[in-house]
């Protein structure tokens, strides 16, 4: 997931307009936009800063350095899943599937701790 697909998730998830955001954070609105289409990539740490505040997240997890982001990446794949009929849960799971079966995509194994046990 991009820095884009970020902002836009997490302004969507709280309800926030492109409008809204961009006024919080003193950009305009057409700023805002390519941000969140990734037009604009290299966005200055003070607007990180300030999006990460508006949007109740830390500025690592606004980038995708943190788990914090992994687990938010995991409720929008659990909400999107939701909205998906039989057929398109199916398929999601299907896609999911190859994707780890190919081995390209797998993490590599991790020892197991006592607390993942727990």
């Amino acid at each position: 997931m991009t820095i884009g697909n970020r902002i836009k998730e997490l302004r969507s998830a709280i309800g926030f307009t492109q409008t809204d955001l961009a006024d919080k954070i003193g950009v305009s609105k057409q700023t805002l936009y390519k941000y969140e289409n990734d037009i604009i990539t290299n966005i200055p740490s003070d607007k990180i800063e300030l999006m990460a505040h508006a949007l109740n997240v830390s500025p690592a997890a606004l980038m995708g350095w943190d788990k914090e982001q992994s687990e938010q990446d995991k409720r929008i794949l659990c909400k999107d899943y939701d909205l998906l009929n039989d057929a398109g849960r199916k398929k999601l799971l299907d896609y999911a599937n190859d994707l780890v079966s190919s081995g390209n995509y797998k993490k590599e194994s991790q020892p197991i701790s006592k607390d993942m046990l727990a």
